[in-house]
């Protein structure tokens, strides 16, 4: 992944919230919009950019569409800047 877009993507508070509540759980919009309090046209657009940048999977049941958060290409990108940004950090032993 390009890493201007994975910055760009994770820039935003509200996508980092849903990006959090997404974390470990598949939820629709709907969830979201009622666990965060922003509107649902918000939501979707930042789930749209999410998705355009690959950072959610997604699953469709019927009419409503789940999203949870990608999180092995999380660890990938976040790992991506450190070689970037700090090389010598990425190369050390655990």
């Amino acid at each position: 992944m390009d890493s201007v877009i994975f910055a760009k993507a994770i820039a935003d508070d509200t996508r980092q919230q849903i990006m959090r509540l997404l974390c470990c759980q598949w939820l629709c919009v709907s969830d979201v919009v009622d666990q965060t309090g922003v509107t649902q046209p918000t939501v979707s657009h930042h789930l749209a950019i999410l998705r355009e940048a690959d950072l959610v999977h997604v699953r469709r049941e019927g009419k409503q569409v789940f999203y949870t958060l990608d999180q092995d290409k999380m660890a990938v990108c976040c790992g991506v800047l450190m070689q970037i940004f700090a090389p010598e950090r990425a190369e050390e032993p655990n």
